[in-house]
């Protein structure tokens, strides 16, 4: 299956990278394009589909910020990810 591209979007002092869900199956790729990127920390917010462990063994910070489809975050989740 092909996967869009992943897209940076910088703000002031932050660097975003939206990108797709991985599976185990396409995770080595995923984290390689990762570290291209220098991602350090990475936010799913969407269903696990992978196995977070091969992303933290390579330095990553996973952490999870799930909500239901069709509404936002809590607030209080939103700041604890931008500090």
């Amino acid at each position: 299956m092909n996967r869009p591209a992943a897209v940076e979007i910088a703000y002031e002092c932050m660097r975003f990278l939206i990108t797709h869900n991985p599976t185990n199956a396409t995770l080595n790729k995923f984290t390689e394009e990762l570290k291209k990127f220098e991602v350090n920390t990475l936010v799913r917010v969407c269903d696990a589909t992978y196995d977070k462990a091969p992303v933290e063994k390579e330095g990553i910070q996973v952490l999870t910020c799930s909500f239901n489809t069709g509404h936002t975050a809590e607030p209080v989740l939103n700041l604890h990810f931008l500090f």
